[in-house]
């Protein structure tokens, strides 16, 4: 008898209950901007640590062909207590901001928020959790 997979082991609420922060903050503060990819750079928090070259080659003949699909989400770098830097840390999107390199962009369409430190592992663990690939079927159809 096969084993149900029950999603994210022991759930959401565990990852996120140890933090108060509030996801929601007014839509002029979470508005769609392009940023210059020089002014990103890598989370703290990431939780991938292998990233494959030909994944990321895939990626970015993607992005050449269609763009950045989906925002990459950022903070106000902040980092030794110093802000006011200009610069930004990737919450979510690391791939594509590697992969945008690759393909050449000098800019990516990004997401700004204000995430606490607490709040910024959950986020990540989060984009990567609940990203389910597709079956071959599914690749087949598309």
């Amino acid at each position: 008898m096969a084993v149900k997979k029950t999603g994210l082991g022991r759930g959401l609420e565990e990852l996120l209950s140890t933090t108060d922060y509030e996801p929601a903050a007014p839509p002029s503060q979470q508005a769609l901007r392009s940023l210059p990819l020089d002014l990103l750079v890598r989370g703290t928090y990431q939780p991938r640590q292998d990233i494959r070259r030909e994944s990321l080659e895939e990626l970015a003949a993607s992005i050449r062909a269609q763009g950045i699909v989906q925002p990459i989400i950022v903070r106000p770098l902040n980092r030794g207590g110093v802000s006011g830097s200009g610069k930004y840390e990737i919450v979510a999107g690391e791939r594509r901001w590697r992969a945008a390199q690759m393909a050449g962009l000098t800019d990516v369409p990004v997401v700004v928020r204000d995430i606490p430190d607490s709040a910024v592992i959950a986020v990540a663990l989060i984009e990567n959790i609940q990203r389910e690939s597709l079956n071959p079927l599914e690749e087949a159809l598309a």
